[in-house]
């Protein structure tokens, strides 16, 4: 079993990963930068969303170009980490969230083109991601066990909000995305999402929470403690990787959902 892992800021490096240097992988979408080796024992090909100094801004993140090279090297699955902003303010600084659904309703990617990979009328591989719950329960399971095995508060659920960067966002904005059921946003695993999805790749997203959105407290988070819980994230989230990666079921592992493809129908 080889598992794909995406992490964000604060994470450019994942602490226990043995492996060789980050090397391009070519795809039709561009050039991904992804290290190959063992992480808790696991085969894993990680990708650094942002680059070493954070080079990347989010509006600067090739998506496709990273789940699709992801895909092309025979990962069986993808988890990916991000900090996050609450959006629900029963949600404490410091703590996990492995979520169980989305809310991008844009579904675009950062130069604004629709988020898929099915881009040319007649393309084959086109078709329609249908599912119920976009992330995939076996990934889950084994993240909610390792949330329990190494002692990190883990919330079991919770609504992704993907939003737009690079700034943060507006009250208002925040409001609108509280009425929806939104527990925490960032500005990344939106696309991630949808492209493993449509890509039939198994995928999991756990969140670390650094800060309370706009107007979610009565006083912002100071962004003195945003950035020391960002620096916080990458112990917390080498140490629930370590322990998921063990508890994948291999044999249980299955995309979420399924693609329906005109060209096979």
């Amino acid at each position: 079993m080889q598992v794909g892992i995406i992490t964000g800021s604060g994470t450019h490096a994942l602490p226990g990963f043995e492996g060789g240097a980050a090397e391009p992988v070519q795809t039709p979408w561009g050039e991904a930068i992804v290290s190959r080796g063992t992480f808790a024992g696991v085969d894993v090909a990680h990708v650094s969303r942002h680059g070493a100094g954070h080079v990347r801004l989010s509006n600067h993140v090739a998506h496709r170009a990273n789940v699709g090279a992801l895909h092309q090297l025979g990962v069986d699955a993808v988890i990916a980490v991000t900090v996050c902003g609450a959006v629900d303010a029963s949600v404490e600084l410091g703590s996990l969230v492995c979520f169980d659904d989305l809310h991008f309703l844009a579904n675009r990617l950062p130069d604004g083109s629709a988020c898929t990979f099915f881009a040319e009328p007649g393309d084959p591989r086109r078709g329609h991601w249908i599912y119920e719950d976009p992330f995939a329960p076996a990934l889950r399971a084994a993240l909610l066990g390792a949330g329990e095995h190494s002692g990190l508060q883990m919330r079991a659920g919770g609504c992704y909000g993907h939003v737009d960067g690079p700034r943060f966002n507006t009250r208002a904005e925040i409001r609108g995305l509280a009425a929806a059921g939104v527990t925490a946003v960032s500005q990344t695993a939106g696309p991630e999402t949808v492209l493993a999805g449509e890509a039939e790749l198994p995928f999991a997203l756990v969140g670390y929470v650094t800060d309370y959105a706009n107007g979610v407290q009565a006083e912002a988070t100071p962004v003195a403690r945003l950035l020391e819980l960002i620096a916080a994230s990458t112990e917390s989230f080498a140490r629930v990787l370590a322990a998921a990666l063990p508890l994948i079921d291999a044999d249980a592992l299955a995309p979420a959902g399924f693609v329906y493809r005109f060209h096979d129908a």
